[in-house]
């Protein structure tokens, strides 16, 4: 059986347990060999604030899961245009030819799907797994679905992951580090909080 590879994308500014929790649950509902997190340099949809430097939030992601089994940190979006997902699901698909791709998302992602590039291309690109945010409606409610969203799911090409939410979130998080305030217990990896208060990341005095 060709390999289930998972691709999770997002600016991780900083990476916390609300991003590594679900897709411990995601790997094991879908039986992902193998999750690749793509910290985006430059996210199309998140225009409007600063953000940590690309390099810093990839290096925040890959001291988050280094004892994390089956869950890497890819450079693929760290580079200087921006990254869109239609143009990364087709890059693993060349890179990974013979893997069964699975595009996992937050529910929000899956609402504001229909503004993204190609979008009407993700499904038969990969299979969308959806996953619950804290305060959030059902992952996937078919009858709000776009049409080709709803085959999709009919299809089995998008999947719902339910799991315990995480109430932490990283524009908390990052208030929180910007009035030299401690974090919640067990929100960020200690590795993660030590990098990002030695580079001052989110010191409200750093220019980025």
């Amino acid at each position: 059986m060709p390999a289930k590879i998972g691709l999770f994308g997002g600016s991780f500014d900083p990476i916390h347990g609300g991003h590594v929790e679900p897709v411990r649950a995601a790997r094991a509902a879908v039986g992902l060999e193998r999750v690749f997190f793509l910290p985006t340099a430059h996210p199309p949809h998140k225009s409007g604030r600063r953000f940590a430097p690309a390099l810093a939030r990839f290096a925040m992601v890959e001291l988050a899961l280094l004892q994390e089994d089956g869950m890497f940190v890819s450079t693929h979006e760290l580079g200087p245009e921006p990254a869109y997902t239609v143009d990364t699901l087709e890059h693993f698909r060349g890179e990974l030819p013979g893997a069964d791709l699975h595009l996992i998302l937050g529910s929000d992602s899956l609402a504001a799907l229909p503004t993204w590039r190609r979008w009407r291309e993700l499904p038969q690109l990969a299979t969308l797994v959806v996953l619950t945010r804290p305060g959030s409606e059902p992952a996937v409610d078919p009858a709000k679905l776009p049409r080709e969203l709803q085959a999709a799911h009919a299809d089995g090409r998008l999947i719902a992951v339910e799991h315990t939410p995480v109430a932490v979130s990283a524009t908390a998080l990052r208030a929180c580090l910007a009035a030299g305030e401690d974090p919640p217990a067990g929100s960020i990896h200690p590795l993660v909080l030590d990098y990002a208060r030695k580079y001052r990341l989110y010191d409200e005095t750093t220019a980025r």
